[in-house]
């Protein structure tokens, strides 16, 4: 029962950082992107922003994440945004995952 507790927990933690590192990134991107047409329509300069580094634990956390909200892609094959992909990504496995597995743990506690 505690160790479906603790899974629940780790999944639920590595989809919700997985999803909180996406936001930062696009939010970064987007700065970038603002920054450089800014840029742009002061110089006429075409500068581009440099693509983003992924660390060995970004691409742990990413790899991770995938694989546990892979049982969704055939729900979301449809969906073009990335936005909405990976938020329904996050939704659906924190209801399965975190309200699934903890409502396991509850219903194998109670029969034992």
């Amino acid at each position: 029962m505690k160790l479906l507790r603790l899974a629940s927990f780790l999944i639920c933690a590595i989809v919700i950082v997985s999803f909180a590192i996406f936001v930062i990134d696009q939010s970064r991107t987007a700065s970038a992107h603002q920054t450089n047409e800014v840029s742009r329509g002061q110089s006429r300069s075409n500068t581009t922003a440099s693509g983003a580094h992924k660390s060995g634990v970004h691409e742990a956390i990413d790899e991770a994440s995938e694989q546990l909200t892979s049982p969704f892609a055939g729900l979301l094959s449809g969906t073009h945004s990335e936005w909405v992909l990976r938020s329904a990504k996050l939704a659906l496995a924190l209801a399965l995952y975190g309200f699934g597995l903890g409502f396991l743990a509850r219903a194998i506690r109670v029969r034992v």
